[in-house]
C-alpha cells in the first residue's frame, strides 16, 4: 500500500494533475480505495468536535468525549449523567421539583399532608488533582398548602392535633464528588435505553449506622424517631439520547422522578410513633433559570433564600467534609431554642398562642 502511494505521487506530477482530468478521476478513485478520503473525513470530524468543545470546561479529564457517547465506557457514561445533572460549560443550572408528601402509619392509613416545591442550584468543575468532578449544590424543599399552593409556616398535625412551626428543608451545602473511578459516585451508572429515552436508575438506601443521627432518642425524645438515621431515595433520571450524543450540547434537558421514604421530620414532634414520611416529586432542569420557578415560590425565596436567585446561584466554596441535611439543620434550631429558653416542655416547634 505504501509503495502504491509513492508510485501514485511520482506518476502524477502537479502539472499533469491539473491538465489531465482523467488523472484527477483516477487519483480520487485510488485515494478512496487507499483510505485517504476516509482519513480526511475523520480529520474533519475531529475539527468539528474541537469546535463543539470550545464552550466546555477547561480542564477536562483525559479521554473526554463530548459525543456521540458509548454508554458502556465509564467516562462516556459519566458524561451523559453530568450533561443531565449539570452543565459541562461550568455555568450554573437551576432545577425545580414540585411534588407531594404523605404520612404513612402502618395499620392506620395514609394522609396527604403537604404539597412540596423544591429548588436546587448546581455548578460543576473538573479537578485534575482529585481526578474527578466537583458538584457544587444547594437545595431547599418548601412545604405548601395543597389547595392554594402558598408556602406554609405553621401546620396543624392531623395525627397529634398540635399546631407546629414548619421547618422547610434547607440543605446548603449538599455537595457531591464524582470520581473518574473508585468511590460511591464512580461510573458506570446503571441505565436503560428505550428508543431515544435514556434513564439512569439510582436507588440509595442509607443503612442505619451508629452515630449517623445527630438527634438521639435520649437527648431529643420528641424530635427523634430512632437513634439511627435511616432513609431511602429513588431516582429515575431521564433525558434524550439524541441530545446527549450531540457534542454541541454541554447540558441536556432533564426530567427526574424522585421518591423518598424517611423518618418523621423533627418539626412533626411525633417522637417514636411508628410510621414514615413519603415524598414523591417530579424534577426538571429549567431552561430559563429562575424565571421558570413558580412566582409564589420566588416571592417567598426573595425574603428567605435570596442566594438561590442571585448569580452564581450555586455555592462557590467547596466544603470539605460537612454536608447539611434536615437533621443537622433541625438540631441547630432545637439547640438554639433550648439555649434561649424558648420551649414549652419538650416542645420547640409547638404554637400555643
Amino acid at each position: 500500500m505504501a509503495r502504491a502511494k509513492r508510485l501514485l505521487v511520482k506518476r502524477f506530477s502537479r502539472r499533469k494533475f491539473f491538465r489531465d482530468s482523467a488523472a484527477l478521476g483516477l487519483l480520487t478513485t485510488l485515494a478512496a480505495k487507499m483510505g485517504l478520503v476516509k482519513t480526511a473525513a475523520a480529520n474533519n470530524e475531529q475539527v468539528h468536535r474541537r469546535t463543539g468543545m470550545a464552550k466546555y470546561l477547561d480542564p477536562l479529564p483525559p479521554g473526554f468525549n463530548p459525543g456521540p457517547l458509548d454508554m458502556e465506557k465509564p467516562l462516556d457514561n459519566q458524561v451523559a449523567m453530568l450533561k443531565l445533572q449539570a452543565d459541562l460549560s461550568g455555568e450554573p443550572v437551576i432545577g425545580i421539583f414540585p411534588g407531594k408528601a404523605w404520612i404513612w402509619i402502618p395499620g392506620e392509613g395514609n394522609t396527604e399532608i403537604f404539597h412540596t416545591y423544591g429548588v436546587g442550584a448546581s455548578r460543576l468543575e473538573y479537578n485534575p488533582d482529585e481526578q474527578g468532578w466537583r458538584f457544587y449544590h444547594r437545595e431547599i424543599l418548601l412545604y405548601t398548602d395543597p389547595q392554594t399552593g402558598e408556602v406554609v409556616d405553621t401546620w396543624k398535625n392531623p395525627i397529634t392535633g398540635m399546631t407546629v412551626r414548619v421547618v422547610h428543608v434547607h440543605n446548603d451545602p449538599v455537595q457531591r464528588f464524582y470520581p473518574l473511578e473508585k468511590g460511591p459516585f464512580a461510573p458506570p451508572y446503571p441505565y436503560m435505553i428505550n428508543g431515544d429515552n435514556l434513564v439512569f436508575q439510582v436507588d440509595v438506601f442509607r443503612p442505619p449506622a451508629p452515630g449517623n443521627n445527630p438527634l438521639t432518642r435520649k437527648d431529643y425524645p420528641l424530635h427523634s424517631q430512632q437513634d439511627l438515621y435511616q432513609t431511602g431515595e429513588l431516582w429515575a433520571i431521564h433525558g434524550s439520547m439524541e441530545a446527549l450524543n450531540n457534542p454541541e450540547n454541554t447540558r441536556v434537558p432533564c426530567h427526574t422522578a424522585w421518591g423518598r421514604i424517611s423518618m418523621w421530620e423533627p418539626f412533626f414532634e411525633m417522637g417514636n410513633r411508628p410510621g414514615f414520611v413519603v415524598y414523591h416529586s417530579q424534577a426538571f432542569t429549567t431552561q430559563n433559570g429562575v424565571d421558570d420557578i413558580d412566582p409564589k415560590i420566588v416571592s417567598y425565596m426573595e425574603k428567605h433564600y435570596p442566594q438561590f436567585l442571585e448569580y452564581p446561584h450555586a455555592p462557590t466554596e467547596w466544603g470539605e467534609g460537612f454536608q447539611e441535611n434536615h437533621w443537622t439543620y433541625s438540631q441547630k434550631i432545637i439547640d438554639k431554642a433550648r439555649a434561649e429558653g424558648k420551649t414549652v416542655g419538650e416542645s420547640v416547634f409547638g404554637v400555643f398562642d
